[in-house]
């Protein structure tokens, strides 16, 4: 049984999500390690909403005759493979995610420039001013945009939809169709690898499924339906600011420069925790780790990349190697 804080915060993400075409699953990931979800429980539940929004949005958008098969199926099919490529990696990717925060910011400046710049409301989604791709082209997006998501363990579509606004390769309402259905093939290749690997689906509360397709419906209908141009532009940039905040935030903390908290200093390699952390890191399934790691407060933080950071955090959570897949 759990508490109204994560069915009322889920329905919120879904509903802001839902609007622009996205699903909303950095939000539900938010949501639920503010409530002290285990991480073995937030990516599949994560996964598992993120798919039940995604259909709802593809088939609000599909009602309202947004959708752009030109547009998805090449972008969908090049995706997944490069997606199990990028999540295959284990590479350093601070800098990659601190690089991808700024461009996600510029994006939303971008978008909000332009509609303070622009007289006439729809004046950017006038069809004569779009430009058409060549299957090539879509195809190698597909593919960076896939490998970029399983790399960085962000959905692509946050990529996908400014990438498309700046090409003007659709209307606003056309591009949040295409997003939705990306990442609804990325979200069913993503369960799909999740299973594949062994693993097994958790339980999910009922009022928290009810709260995202709540959310979904609601928030799918207004994007495809009753949102204006301008206000849906909106939505996508406060949409951009808000991963991009998660990126930056993800690259700072996961810095070797980054200080952790004064009350618990870094320590040597090899050297146990304080006791309060009850983690011994000379047992972690590699040995000792390499990098020493940092503290936020109470919470633990891992300033490890890769499988050094999958280590480190199977041993604090007392898991069997393999289990947890921190991207």
């Amino acid at each position: 049984m759990i508490g109204w804080f994560v069915p009322a915060a889920v329905a919120v993400v879904a509903l802001l999500y839902a609007s622009v075409g996205h699903a909303g699953a950095t939000g539900y990931i938010a949501v639920m390690g503010l409530a002290g979800v285990t991480p073995e429980v937030i990516r599949p539940t994560a996964l598992l909403l993120n798919v039940v929004v995604a259909v709802i949005g593809t088939v609000q958008f599909a009602r309202a005759g947004q959708f752009r098969r030109d547009l998805v199926v090449p972008l969908g099919l090049a995706s997944v493979p490069a997606a199990a490529l990028g999540g295959s990696l284990a590479l350093p990717t601070a800098v990659f995610e601190a690089i991808l925060g700024g461009v996600l910011a510029f994006s939303a400046v971008r978008i909000v420039l332009e509609l303070w710049h622009t007289a006439q409301r729809d004046r950017e989604d006038d069809p004569l001013a779009m430009r058409q791709l060549s299957l090539p082209m879509l195809i190698a997006i597909g593919s960076g945009l896939g490998f970029t998501s399983g790399l960085t363990g962000v959905g692509g579509g946050v990529f996908l939809t400014p990438l498309l606004l700046a090409l003007r390769v659709a209307p606003t309402r056309q591009v949040a169709a295409v997003s939705v259905v990306f990442i609804l093939v990325n979200s069913l290749a993503g369960l799909t690898g999740w299973l594949a690997a062994g693993r097994s689906l958790v339980a999910i509360d009922g009022w928290v499924v009810a709260a995202a397709v709540f959310g979904g419906l609601i928030g799918s209908q207004l994007g495809a339906f009753r949102l204006p141009v301008r206000t849906l532009r909106l939505l996508m940039a406060l949409v951009l600011t808000v991963a991009s905040v998660q990126l930056l935030g993800r690259a700072v903390a996961a810095s070797p420069l980054w200080p952790g908290d004064v009350s618990h200093p870094p320590l040597p390699p090899g050297e146990p925790l304080p006791p309060a952390a009850g983690v011994d890191w000379k047992a972690s399934p590699r040995g000792p780790l390499t990098r020493p790691p940092g503290f936020i407060g109470d919470r633990l933080y891992v300033s490890l990349v890769g499988q050094e950071r999958e280590d480190a955090l199977v041993v604090a959570m007392g898991l069997k190697p393999g289990v947890l897949a921190t991207r």
